[in-house]
């Protein structure tokens, strides 16, 4: 299959310039681990890869987007703007692919 350009893919860099894991802080009975184990978004961008242009924009990563709307759910928040807002405050949400975090 023909690699889709546009599709957004998030990078996970475990480390950088500190020391810090984020595994060692995220609880075992936190949230992002119970839906690590019932939703499984592995195949989703060659589901939606046919959908994707191959100029402008890259779009954001979908499985990133999905896993935000289910938390945004399960948090109770309408709004997609206050989602974004919550996601950008809580790195254990950000993490992306999210088995960085959640596997364990």
């Amino acid at each position: 299959m023909e690699a889709c350009i546009m599709m957004g893919q998030s990078i996970v860099q475990d480390q950088l310039f500190y020391a810090f894991n984020l595994e060692d802080h995220v609880p075992r009975d936190h949230l992002l681990r119970g839906i690590d184990r019932f939703l499984d978004l592995g195949d989703l961008r060659q589901h939606l890869a046919p959908f994707y242009s191959h100029t402008g924009r890259p779009s954001i990563d979908p499985e990133l987007m999905i896993r935000m709307l289910v938390i945004g759910y399960c948090l109770g928040i309408r709004s997609e703007r206050r989602l974004c807002e919550e996601v950008h405050l809580n790195l254990a949400y950000r993490n992306s692919p999210p088995k960085a975090v959640i596997d364990g």
